[in-house]
Parts: structure tokens; sequence; C-alpha cells
């Protein structure tokens, strides 16, 4: 029987300038991860305190929660119940985590004590919730609705905040397809992913009350993901630009785009660290049984240099379309799925 990976990737510390106009074999990222640990394994944010992380786990087809060291030792598992977990997020002020929940086919977002006591669902039944991160005072979670209702298509979301303390909900965003919330530190801000037509996705920033949307990657590309930094310098975000999903950083205005890191596989869901010195991602590929999630931590070095990326390379611009068409914008949820789905297959054989 084939034995499920765990696996953490620690980033060395490096800058090095690029080179050439685009991303591409030749040019040189901001820093380059190496592995030290083996799972199935994704979605991992940090403690405030810079020490712990939260991250999930697949145990018997089901997402759970654990909390380890950001060495990856003393992993434990802080959920045991029915509910499939996934996107787990610390608050600022370390006293509560998130997830999304699923069970029964209904998606809530779940708010628990740092050791998995006093779990309660935070958003009402009738928003199929999911992807909630936090403002930076702890008194808000912005989340969003899910947009697979009925795969493959893409079904029109909204994206809400709620007040943790009185349960009050709140449109932010509408009009569209609009997923992966994140706020700005100074809460006056939203980055999030909107899907363009039927062969796009970009990163917009809107006001808090939904005005003033801007489309700031504005690239034939695939772009997600995103997730502002603590310091409110840099917006991380996912995308295949350069035909592979990638992790890379840019400014609020879509500016001053850097490479974070080469990877093999599918690079999505980077997290920042409470110091803005360090990004964790999720990264999924093919393996020996099936696939493979593994979640991967990238350092980078200080300072970040300014300096845009030049646009897409014809070539890659093909290869990016070319793979949308063949995934069908499969989120996060599907992927981890299908994933699960075809590391069962691989066991049976």
């Amino acid at each position: 029987m084939l034995v499920a990976k765990y696996s953490l990737v620690i980033g060395s510390i490096g800058w090095f300038g690029l080179a050439g106009s685009v991303v591409s074999e030749g040019a040189s990222p901001l820093c380059i991860p190496t592995q030290l640990t083996h799972s199935l394994n994704y979605a991992t944010a940090p403690a405030p305190d810079g020490k712990r992380l939260v991250t999930i786990s697949v145990i018997a087809g089901k997402g759970e929660i654990f909390v380890m060291n950001v060495d990856s030792s003393h992993s434990v598992q802080i959920t045991h119940d029915k509910i499939d977990y996934d996107d787990p997020q610390w608050s600022p002020d370390g006293k509560k985590i998130i997830a999304t929940g699923i069970i029964n086919e209904q998606e809530r977002i779940y708010i628990m004590n740092p050791d998995g006591s006093g779990l309660q669902p935070l958003t009402p039944p009738d928003i199929r919730a999911i992807h909630a991160s936090w403002s930076s005072d702890s008194k808000q979670v912005i989340f969003c609705a899910d947009d697979d209702v009925h795969p493959p298509k893409k079904n029109d979301t909204k994206i809400y905040s709620i007040d943790v303390a009185s349960g009050h909900v709140r449109t932010l965003i509408f009009g569209g397809v609009n997923t992966y919330p994140s706020l700005s530190p100074d809460m006056k801000k939203i980055a999030f992913r909107k899907i363009i037509g039927d062969m796009n996705s970009e990163v917009f920033v809107a006001s808090y009350d939904g005005t003033n949307l801007r489309n700031i990657t504005n690239n034939p590309a695939f772009d997600g993901w995103p997730g502002w930094s603590p310091d409110g310098k840099w917006i991380a975000f996912a995308s295949n630009r350069e035909s592979a999903y990638q992790i890379y950083i840019m400014d609020e205005n879509g500016g001053n785009v850097r490479l974070v890191a080469n990877t093999e596989g599918r690079a999505t869901a980077p997290r920042w660290s409470p110091d803005s010195k360090t990004i964790y991602f999720t990264n999924c590929r093919h393996s020996d049984y099936g696939y493979d999630c593994e979640v991967f931590v990238a350092k980078l070095s200080e300072p970040i240099s300014s300096g845009a990326l030049a646009p897409t390379s014809p070539a890659a611009e093909s290869a990016a379309t070319s793979q949308k068409v063949e995934e069908g914008f499969i989120s996060t949820k599907m992927e981890r799925s299908f994933f699960i789905r075809k590391l069962a297959t691989a066991r049976r054989q």
C-alpha cells in the first residue's frame, strides 16, 4: 500500500537580479526552495508569533487541521469530526483559527480556538462560504461564495464581510465571478480574483465598499489567489503566465512584478508570514502514486529590489492559454478532490 506523503519545503534566503526581459528558464527567482519533509498537505498559514503553522493534511480522504512548528516538528491534529476542512487562517491576534468546512454538501466558515476547542460555524447556512481571511484587527472575516456549484461552468459569486462578534454580514463585491478576497492591512482595500469572460482570470483591487475596481494584473494568463503582505507593500499571487503556475509578487498597482521561486507543478495559494519576509504556498504535482500536494516556504531576501518584468512572451502566452483550456478553470476545491481520487486509484493498483 502506498503511503501519502507530507511535504514542507523551506526556501533558502537569496536574491539574484532578474536577467532578460521576461521570466524564463534563464531568469533568476527571488529564492530557491528545497525539500524538507513529505505528506499530502496544503493550505498552510502562519501564526502571528511566526513560530507555528496551521495546515491541512488529508486523512481518509478528508481535510483535517493540524498545528505545527515552522520547522514541521510537533505536528498536532486539532480537528476530529466529520467536517472536511480547507483554507485555515490564524487570526492576527492569535486567539482564533477560521477554516472552510464542508459537511453534507454544506459549506460554511468555522471558527475555533487554536487547540481546536470551541468549534462553531461563523457564517450563515444560506451562503456557500469559502476562502475566508481575516482583517488586521481580527474583528472581521471576509469570504466569498462558492463559484463551482455546477462545475465546470462558473457561477456568479459575491464577496462578503462578517463581523465576528455580532455575526452581521455585509456584501462588498458583486457582479461576475469574484473569489479569493484579501483585505489590505489598513482595511481600506480588497484584492481578489475575478474571472473575465470565458478564458481569463485577473487580480483586481477595489475599495472596501466595492467601488474603484482596478484590474492590476491585466494579463492574458490565469492570475489569481492574491494575498496582501502584512506590511502592505506587496500582493502575492499565482499565475501561469510562463506556462506552469508559479508564485509572484507585485505592488498594489500591479507594478514591480517579481517571480518568487521556480517550482515544478502547480503552485497556488500564497500566504505571508507576519514579518512579510516569507511566503508559504501549495504546490501540487504528479508523483509515483498519482498526485501529491506539498507546502513550500520561500524566504525573501531584504530588500526586495524594484523592477517590473516585461510583458509575457508570445510562446508562454500561448502555453498559458492552452493550460487554461485543459484545466477548465479548475478550482482549489475541485483540484483537491481530483488529487484525492487519483491517489485512491493509485493505492488500489
